[in-house]
């Protein structure tokens, strides 16, 4: 059996490129955490995996006791061993997590052992978080995958199944798509399931989320230099590196990033060398470009093939400027429109809404979406999505109140904002969706 003095910094990392690449979960330490690339792990579970698949036996046990022993053990073998600070673990805040190796290494990069082997411990070796552990956080862990698959998807989108083929092959020919449409169209509903499709299951792990805004930056999404807990500025990656670093570490399976209301931002900041790198036919580690913030000894950044992109925008937003041609040849563009046809009816008369309700419903808001269509200082992208009314009340004899309501509270002050300076014309078309209430 092996001594716990035989442990090798070897293993340990060995065990972190395990946990990373098979997107295993550990409970938060109590007191301790382990401090590697700029991230954070319970010492002892990770040496306790060490120590198994050093031995190759799935059911060995780290003698040494959590705290002092394994600490010192971990910082004998060049680890950073530092108490929990009251910021969120990985977090860019975390002044010892980015002084850890000044993030000298973008990527993990995968495990040298064979495919075989890394299916072998996937299946044969956990991690032990019994012994150190504190309470799960009051806002809980994400779900487990569910298996998704295209009946599912096509059950809960409201578009036809041609679009939605349409969509996916956009998506694997570009690698980069954008839904468009006016407000309420479900693009953000529809992306996230287009990443549950491509990995057929509702795999939070493989998929992040961000949304663009005016105050989004380079430093945020790419790399830059950010204040820490100790009034010093570190070079911190931001969320795209960590979202590639992932990636590069399971080459084997798709990766998606969502990026929400994407002209919102001023993309050609924000995005930078990404202008390149995010073609289809730029991406790996033959088109890796150094990093402005980067030191020229450390590895160069690429977009790894595995990695998707899909963007939402909202065509209704007067305050947006069009994309960047540069940028907007990168991406494939599927447009959405309001659905208030068969399949929304299809789905209100599945919940119980009455059929009075439900023509009430798909008469009025076609209608004032073809008036404001119509209306030259507005058109189809100013339209009304159907996304207002797709969470009906359980009893059906709240749906008259809670269709009305949606009408005078959300609706009619958007009417007040699309013809601000004809507000004749506003009243008039709020009179004629309210009629009847």
């Amino acid at each position: 059996m092996l001594a716990p003095s035989d442990l090798t910094r070897d293993h340990v990392l060995r065990a972190i490129r395990h946990i990373e690449r098979e997107g295993i979960q550990l409970r938060p330490s109590t007191v301790y955490d382990l401090v590697y690339k700029g991230r954070r792990y319970p010492p002892r579970p990770v040496v306790q995996l060490a120590y198994r698949l050093a031995t190759d036996q799935p059911e060995a046990t780290w003698p040494l006791p959590a705290g002092a022993p394994t600490n010192g053990l971990l910082e004998q073998l060049d680890f950073t061993v530092a108490a929990k600070r009251p910021t969120l673990a990985n977090s860019p805040l975390d002044g010892d997590v980015a002084a850890q190796e000044a993030m000298r290494d973008l990527y993990t990069g995968p495990a040298p052992e064979s495919a075989a082997n890394s299916a072998k411990q996937a299946t044969s070796f956990t991690t032990d978080t019994t012994e150190v552990e504190e309470p799960a956080p009051s806002y809980g862990t994400p779900p487990s995958a569910a298996p998704y698959d295209r009946a599912t998807a096509l059950a809960e989108l409201f578009i036809s199944e041609e679009k939605l083929d349409s969509a996916l092959a956009a998506l694997q020919r570009r690698r980069n798509l954008i839904l468009q449409g006016p407000p309420g169209t479900g693009k953000t509903f529809l992306a996230r399931r287009l990443a549950w499709l491509e990995l057929g299951a509702t795999d939070s792990y493989r998929v992040e989320l961000v949304q663009f805004h005016p105050s989004y930056s380079y430093e945020d999404f790419v790399q830059g230099f950010r204040p820490d807990g100790k009034g010093t500025f570190r070079l911190t990656p931001g969320v795209l590196l960590d979202f590639c670093r992932k990636a590069t570490a399971d080459p084997e399976r798709p990766y998606f990033l969502l990026i929400d209301e994407i002209n919102r931002g001023n993309l050609s900041r924000i995005f930078g060398e990404l202008l390149l790198l995010l073609e289809a036919d730029k991406r790996g580690p033959a088109h890796a470009v150094r990093l402005p913030y980067a030191a020229a000894t450390e590895p160069r950044f690429f977009v790894p093939e595995n990695v998707f992109v899909i963007g939402t925008m909202n065509t209704a937003d007067r305050s947006l400027a069009p994309l960047d041609y540069a940028l907007r040849r990168r991406f494939a563009f599927v447009g959405l429109e309001p659905e208030f046809g068969v399949r929304l009816q299809e789905a209100l008369t599945a919940t119980g809404v009455p059929a009075m309700v439900i023509q009430r419903l798909l008469t009025r808001l076609t209608e004032l979406n073809c008036a404001i269509a119509d209306d030259p200082e507005l058109g189809p992208d100013f339209q009304i999505g159907h996304s207002y009314f797709c969470q009906p009340p359980a009893d059906p004899n709240a749906a008259e109140a809670w269709l009305t309501l949606i009408l005078e509270q959300e609706i009619a002050p958007l009417l007040d904002d699309y013809w601000l300076d004809q507000p004749t014309k506003a009243a008039a078309h709020k009179k004629r969706l309210l009629a009847g209430a």
